[in-house]
This record gives C-alpha cells, sequence and structure tokens, in this order.
C-alpha cells in the first residue's frame, strides 16, 4: 500500500538532524525526567525517551520517588532543576499517582525548560500564536502532515478528541495553518455528520476501531494517534483495514504518530537549550 503515512521513517529523519546539529554547533543540551512511583507504560515511555535522547547526543537524567514522597519535596526537585543552568529541559513524567496536584506541579517548571508545553505561560503562548514549546504528540501530527506535503489551509479538518495533551493543543495548531476546525468529543450527537465532511481526519479519542469505513470520504487524510491494546495486539482509532481503502493518507498503529512523539521531545531539548542560550 502507498498511501501509508510512515512515523518511524520521518522521525528517523528528524532524529538525524538533530544529531547532526548537536555534532556540528558542539552543544550539551540536557533532559531531566521526575518519576514518581512505578508505572509500566511510565517506565516503557521514559526507556524510550532515554534511548533516543543518548542516540542524538542528549545528556538525560532520571529522578525517580517513591510514592510516600511529598509534593513539597517534588516541587524543590522542580526547583533545584530550574537553577541548574545544565539542565534545559525538564519533564514530569504523567499520570502521577493519586493525591498529587498535576496542574500545580507542572506549573512549577520554568515555561522555558518545560519541554512537554503544558505550563500555563506555553499554553496561553500556543493560543496566542507566540512562539513556544508546544506539546510532542500534537507537534507530531503537524511533521507529519508536513512531511507529505499535506496543505490545511482551506481545508476541512474533524478533530475527534479534546484532552489537555492531544486535542486542545492541536486545535490551536491547526487553525494557525488556516484549517477550518470542527472538534468531535464524548458528548457529540452523531459523529459520522462532521467526519464524513473531513478532508483531513485526526483521530485522539483512546476508543479503539471507533471511525469505521461509512464514516469517512473518499481520499481523507486521517491521522490516527490512539494506542489501544485488544488482547495482545496494538490498534489504532480508527479500523485501519477497512478504513484505508478509502484513504489517499493514512498512518498505521504502531509505527505512525508513536515515534514522532519523542522525536518531537528531542526537537524541544534543542529548542529550549537555544532559547536559554
Amino acid at each position: 500500500m502507498n498511501n501509508i503515512i510512515d512515523g518511524t521513517k520521518v522521525a528517523f529523519k528528524i532524529r538525524e538532524q538533530i544529531k547532526n546539529l548537536i555534532e556540528k554547533e558542539k552543544i550539551t543540551p540536557q533532559l531531566a525526567v521526575i518519576q514518581v512511583g512505578d508505572n509500566k507504560a511510565s517506565d516503557v515511555y521514559i526507556k524510550n525517551k532515554k534511548k533516543a535522547c543518548e542516540e542524538v547526543g542528549i545528556k538525560f537524567e532520571l529522578i525517580k520517588f517513591n510514592t510516600t514522597i511529598s509534593e513539597e519535596l517534588v516541587i524543590n526537585e522542580i526547583k533545584r532543576l530550574n537553577n541548574d543552568i545544565s539542565v534545559n529541559g525538564i519533564l514530569v513524567q504523567l499520570p502521577l499517582p493519586v493525591g498529587f496536584d498535576e496542574g500545580k506541579i507542572i506549573n512549577e517548571i520554568n515555561p522555558v525548560k518545560d519541554v512537554d508545553g503544558l505550563t500555563y505561560q506555553n499554553v496561553g503562548n500556543l493560543v496566542l500564536e507566540n512562539d513556544c514549546l508546544v506539546p510532542c504528540t500534537p507537534l507530531g501530527v503537524m511533521e507529519l502532515l508536513n512531511a507529505y506535503n499535506v496543505s490545511l489551509a482551506s481545508k476541512n479538518v474533524c478533530l475527534v478528541g479534546r484532552s489537555n495533551l492531544v486535542g486542545k493543543p492541536l486545535i490551536q495548531l491547526l487553525l494557525k495553518a488556516n484549517a477550518t476546525v470542527s472538534v468531535c468529543h464524548s458528548k457529540s450527537l452523531d459523529i459520522k455528520n462532521y467526519t464524513k465532511q473531513a478532508d483531513v481526519l485526526i483521530v485522539a479519542a483512546g476508543h479503539p476501531n471507533l471511525i469505521t469505513k461509512d464514516m469517512v470520504k473518499e481520499g481523507v487524510v486521517i491521522i490516527d494517534v490512539g494506542i489501544n491494546k485488544e488482547g495482545n495486539v496494538l490498534c489504532g482509532d480508527v479500523d485501519f483495514e477497512e478504513v484505508s481503502k478509502k484513504s489517499s493518507l493514512i498512518t498505521p498503529v504502531p509505527g505512525g504518530v508513536g515515534p514522532m512523539t519523542v522525536s518531537c521531545l528531542l526537537k524541544n531539548v534543542v529548542k529550549a537549550y537555544k532559547i536559554q542560550n
């Protein structure tokens, strides 16, 4: 099938560019990740981040706390990292255990070191279209569309999902690219009305095989951000087998948006380094 958007290939290209830039400019970016408690999925994500950082020449530090730690001590650690000029990116691995105030903790990160783009200052700057650090998955989606020369200006783009991590930042990025955006979510009635109109459909609902072939028009471009487990098999929010027959371009799961998220994190760490230096 020649309509597959190869996220692994695009992500690899971004990493190569970052690696070359770090070597050429002899810069020393560093990422610090704070993890509280044990979460199997978080362990995997952190391992992937560490590996990616080491491959391109970004220093990586993991600071791991037990769930017994107080919120105050986590905040003190963030303040220490804010003041450490050798650390350029700070990331709090989410989700935090029950009882921790995620918003409060994340907003202790200096916005110029907030490589997840989640502090209120970065969110506000994104809405106002000021230059800022943008959340990695939405950034990855835009990079993929760009890599495959998908122009969004004046196109109908339907976004399914409105999470703080993916959906809401994407709305801003799509508007900035001059798309006409409709947003569907769990309280939307008959989402098919909207998905059928879409020239580009982006799905980040966390609901396996939510989008079926009768819900899309011929020639649609589909970005599937969902990662779900059905038995031992990973699948997206789109019924890939059937919907891919109608789409002009489509991301697979795995191998679509996933690899882009980590590459865009690396990109943000380098951007943060440049802002600070």
